[in-house]
């Protein structure tokens, strides 16, 4: 087994430490999220590692709270958009006919539409709910899957071994999971790691505009846009959600990255 190579660590290390503190949260968090327990924008202290926020409240705390609620919400809209992109991405390309044709219209027809712009619109006249920027976020992102991996899939669908498998008698479904998606899954994987991070950046902008995540709730944009003011003053408080984002969208892309390699030198040509 060949070592893992040190971004890789380091990739991996950042990115299961976010996912570690996202899930314990409440017992990792020294406040609850809402408390007030100081005065506004107080410097940080070994009771407060990172001051306190707009309202006193332990910006630690929040950025907790936070981040489980800013990866979760990414996270399932990610494998929300990834199972609906990809299964009808493969539909499309396995059926082709007609099928195909309404399938890439109609994708052709939201993607016309400004993402950020869609959303804001649904969700001006939808209540604002975390299922709801779950499904508005996953639908408008599953059309990136789509197109991705359409075009992969009508690639491999000209292959020897699929041809071999349709003459064997086999049904779409068993093309669609048996030979298409082991042999795609280099490139969805690559795009899997940009797409989650693209989530996170899309929710925190929502929420920084008024329409994601709900006060009292806490998530990365929700924090950037209560301390904004801050910034005037020199207090960090805005900046430290900014850095977690970053670092968590490195990191990511660094785990991708590597698997990507792995996957293309282990993958081998099915005949």
């Amino acid at each position: 087994m060949s070592r893992i190579p040190i971004p890789a660590l380091v990739g991996l290390f950042f990115t299961g430490l976010y996912f570690f503190i996202a899930i314990f949260a409440p017992w990792i968090a020294p406040y609850s999220m809402t408390e007030i327990v100081g005065d506004v924008w107080e410097q940080s202290s070994p009771e407060h590692w990172l001051g306190t926020d707009s309202i006193g409240r332990d910006l630690l705390s929040r950025m907790i709270y936070g981040g489980r609620t800013t990866i979760w919400i990414a996270t399932a809209a990610t494998i929300l958009s990834f199972g609906t992109g990809a299964i009808l991405g493969f539909t499309a390309a396995v059926m082709g006919g007609w099928v195909d044709q309404v399938l890439s219209r109609f994708v052709d027809l939201i993607m016309s539409i400004p993402t950020l712009i869609f959303a804001l619109v649904v969700l001006s006249v939808m209540p604002v709910t975390i299922l709801m920027l779950i499904l508005v976020m996953g639908f408008l992102d599953s059309t990136r899957v789509y197109r991705l991996s359409r075009a992969v899939a009508v690639d491999i669908n000209v292959m020897d071994y699929v041809e071999a498998a349709k003459l064997r008698g086999e049904g779409n479904r068993w093309i669609i999971f048996h030979e298409i998606l082991p042999n795609a899954l280099s490139p969805l994987v690559a795009e899997m790691g940009l797409r989650f991070i693209f989530m996170v950046l899309f929710v925190s902008t929502l929420s920084f505009l008024g329409l994601g995540v709900q006060p009292p709730e806490a998530d990365w944009g929700g924090i950037v846009k209560e301390n904004k003011d801050g910034i005037i003053y020199g207090i960090p408080a805005a900046l430290v959600p900014a850095i977690a984002i970053a670092t968590l969208a490195i990191s990511v892309n660094l785990v991708a990255d590597w698997i990507l390699n792995r996957t293309t030198s282990l993958k081998g040509g099915r005949g």
